[in-house]
């Protein structure tokens, strides 16, 4: 850690600690990370030498669900546990199909939450929130979002890459539960969640052990079975749960060569 870094830390976050945003950030070859989240990357990279190219996948999967749900008339979005903002944030891609589309971003990480309302400071359709995917009610009921959103239309929730930080399957089946509850038909949830894909039981213990020592603590892969029954309750966008990694855009199920991969779909709420 250098002393530049101790001096662009935001108040409570240490730069000598981790973060699954920042590493995150890295990985897409951005610029918002500390020298511990590089090195974290570096080791991530040699068990798993395609996350770059998994990470790259995910945000252009996501760029591609946005438009192909905007594209239905859907025009408010809510992306939960967003991450360090970068090139076709959720509202760019948004706006690009239907002008005026209104998103709120919602995370808990205090350097992703300082960076995101620079960026949006004079951007009426969207706003940041403070809050923890693992209390989605809290959530669903912030002042905020209620009153930037009308969750009586539809709407398409987001959470990419981030369930995979929670160990409990049940718990991860509560907060879709709870999510699926309060939104009405017609509306979306899209989801990325890492998978072994190729990695060995070594590889996958080495990546868990660098995650355990980030502000997370944890990640969890999942497999095919297991993710695609997050989706139980919801009618799925053709053509399914696809790996990310895929050549075509939502066409394939090929984990990347010599690593991990993230599957990904969207359900829409019958």
């Amino acid at each position: 850690m250098t002393v530049t870094e101790q001096e662009h830390a935001p108040a409570g976050v240490d730069p000598a600690v981790p973060s699954v945003a920042r590493i995150y950030d890295y990985l897409l070859g951005g610029k918002d990370n500390f020298a511990s989240d590089r090195e974290a990357a570096a080791q991530i990279l040699r068990l798993s030498p395609n996350a770059k190219e998994v990470a790259r996948a995910n945000r252009a999967f996501m760029g591609r669900a946005v438009r192909a749900i905007a594209r239905k008339g859907v025009r408010q979005f809510l992306d939960i546990g967003t991450g360090l903002p970068t090139q076709e944030n959720v509202h760019q891609v948004a706006a690009q199909v239907a002008p005026g589309t209104r998103v709120v971003y919602v995370d808990n990480d205090p350097i992703v939450l300082v960076h995101a309302r620079a960026l949006l400071a004079e951007t009426a359709d969207t706003i940041v929130v403070e809050g923890d995917m693992r209390e989605p009610k809290a959530i669903l009921t912030h002042p905020e979002i209620l009153q930037h959103l009308d969750l009586r239309r539809p709407t398409a929730v987001l959470l990419m890459a981030v369930l995979h930080f929670i160990p409990d399957d049940d718990q991860v089946r509560d907060i879709l539960r709870i999510v699926r509850e309060a939104l009405p038909s017609g509306s979306y949830l899209v989801i990325s969640h890492v998978t072994e894909g190729r990695l060995d039981g070594r590889a996958v213990g080495a990546g868990r052990e660098v995650y355990r020592r980030t502000s997370t603590g944890n990640v969890t892969p999942r497999s095919r079975e297991v993710i695609a029954g997050f989706f139980d309750g919801l009618e799925m966008v053709e053509p399914g749960l696809v790996s990310a990694t895929a050549e075509d855009a939502l066409d394939a199920s090929v984990a990347g060569p010599g690593g991990a991969d993230v599957l990904c779909g969207i359900g829409r709420i019958p």
